[in-house]
């Protein structure tokens, strides 16, 4: 049902990771929908593009190492909401991704990890 979606939403987060890797913040605020909402234990906020940069900026760089499983769960062809279980420079971390398709691309619109608080 959602086959050709499914590829694409790989090819989203595998474009999205090489991009984390080489702590290019610029492009991956290219590829959210802002404002985006951050939702975490008991807290909920949005950020704008300015503010992304800023946070994902301060986690981002250097030697980042990262192994992920993706497991998307479509609401319909414009939402999937994707659950990440993985490592990042050997912590193990799982969080969720809810993309929305806007004009034909996907675009990140809501992040959520326990834990932040």
């Amino acid at each position: 049902m959602y086959g050709m979606s499914y590829d694409e939403v790989m090819q989203w987060f595998a474009r999205w990771d090489e991009l984390a890797v080489q702590g290019d913040v610029e492009k991956m605020a290219d590829m959210a929908l802002f404002p985006i909402n951050t939702v975490t234990d008991g807290s909920a906020t949005s950020w704008d593009r300015e503010r992304f940069i800023k946070e994902m900026g301060a986690q981002l760089g250097g030697d980042v190492r990262m192994e992920s499983t993706r497991t998307p769960h479509f609401i319909n062809d414009n939402l999937v909401f994707v659950i990440t279980d993985g490592t990042i420079n050997g912590m193990t971390v799982r969080y969720g991704d809810l993309l929305t398709k806007v004009d034909g691309e996907w675009k990140f619109q809501t992040m959520v990890q326990g834990g932040w608080a």
